[in-house]
């Protein structure tokens, strides 16, 4: 699977994460750092497996929810329509 921001979505980093903006539709969604690092992770290639696996190297505690986690927010953000997938 091959993660992308739609053309007309923009991100900005902010302190505690990142902020997506639809340009279309002058829509905003705003990621704290978990979000973030996530959404980063799938756009750079990784799995949502992979995705998971990463992000409880550094948090542990999470290891029975990171799965559904990064596949609850790649929904909430196909359903937003800010992604296409290949």
């Amino acid at each position: 699977m091959t993660l992308a921001l739609k053309p007309d979505v923009t991100t900005t980093d902010t302190e505690d994460g990142l902020v997506l903006l639809d340009q279309r539709s002058g829509r905003y969604w705003q990621l704290n750092r978990s979000g973030a690092t996530t959404l980063r992770l799938l756009l750079d290639g990784h799995t949502p497996e992979e995705t998971a696996a990463r992000l409880t190297r550094h948090h542990p505690e999470a290891a029975g929810r990171a799965l559904t986690d990064v596949t609850a927010l790649l929904a909430a953000l196909d359903r937003a329509r800010l992604v296409v997938t290949a």
